[in-house]
């Protein structure tokens, strides 16, 4: 058995790096970045568990006490706000996401043909969604003033009665939802489009030779082939309208009372208006696990879908 002298070691071993540095030069090159978006992801939820567990106004003259469990109890076994803001998040988000589901499976099918002026119409459409938030809410805002807003003006042209819209507990909510579905229906709209693109024309040659009409093809072609895709839409926007914050922040603060007061809203609340920082973590926590657990949903649903297509 030859024994290597010091040298020939040396160099073995510098050859051995070169090559392993080689071989993971691409892992090497990403690192920097993995490393700082992970220890931007992990701090801040980490630091919002621990502070979950603590009573803590933000003062710096008193540190955060803990408190164990004590916040979460309050607020699944003693805070009826909490489970009406819970209440309305899903009530909002179910009502946006089904609306924009349907008007953007509508518009996308409008939209499958060849015909003149459709880019134009494609590019118009996607203006609500290059509009910030806050200025769109501000805009819904003065369209929605019972005074002189635009809405009352076309209600009393018509002899209707005017209404009080975000100043009325029963139709605050819904107005909120009128102005999600305004601003993000095109986006389901062209999520779907993108799937009916894709969609393999030999089934509807095959329909169409056996006689099946056009809601036939609908109902039993185009529906389950585009499953996948629309169940990806909807978990999008399922995500996004529970995290809706801007919109109902900017047009009534959780008003009137607390009729529109959602998860999001009432941990902003306990943040900076109460300044009830552990009670408003654990609220983010509590949400978080909702999002995730709804997201896992989604995705079990996803890959049976994508199975059976």
């Amino acid at each position: 058995m030859a024994v290597l002298n010091p040298a020939e070691r040396s160099t073995k071993r510098n050859t051995g790096l070169v090559d392993w540095l080689s071989r993971h030069m691409k892992l090497l090159f990403i690192l920097p970045s993995l490393i700082f978006v992970l220890a931007m992801m992990v701090f801040p939820i980490g630091y919002t568990v621990w502070l979950s567990f603590n009573e803590w106004n933000g003062s710096v003259n008193k540190s955060p006490q803990g408190v164990g469990l004590n916040n979460y109890s309050n607020l699944l076994t003693a805070d009826t706000r909490f489970w009406d803001s819970v209440l309305r998040t899903f009530l909002f988000s179910i009502g946006a996401v089904v609306a924009e589901l349907l008007l953007g499976l509508g518009i996308a099918l409008l939209l499958q043909g060849k015909f003149t002026g459709q880019n134009f119409i494609k590019t118009l459409i996607l203006l609500p969604m290059v509009a910030t938030p806050v200025a769109i809410g501000m805009a819904w805002l003065l369209m929605f003033e019972p005074t002189i807003g635009l809405l009352n003006s076309i209600l009393r042209a018509w002899g209707i009665p005017p209404q009080p819209w975000l100043g009325s507990e029963q139709q605050a909510l819904w107005c909120l939802v009128i102005v999600d579905v305004w601003q993000w229906t095109p986006m389901m709209a062209l999520i779907i489009l993108a799937g009916i693109t894709v969609l393999p024309e030999e089934p509807y040659e095959a329909a169409r030779v056996d006689g099946a009409s056009p809601l036939q093809r609908f109902f039993y072609l185009t529906l389950p082939l585009l499953m996948p895709t629309l169940v990806v839409a909807v978990l999008l926007r399922s995500i996004d309208a529970l995290k809706t914050f801007d919109i109902i922040y900017t047009m009534t603060r959780g008003g009137p009372g607390y009729a529109t007061e959602t998860i999001n809203t009432y941990s902003y609340v306990q943040s900076f208006e109460y300044f009830n920082l552990g009670k408003a973590s654990s609220l983010l926590v509590i949400f978080f696990a909702i999002v995730l657990g709804i997201s896992l949903l989604f995705i079990q649903v996803r890959r049976r879908w994508g199975v059976q297509a």
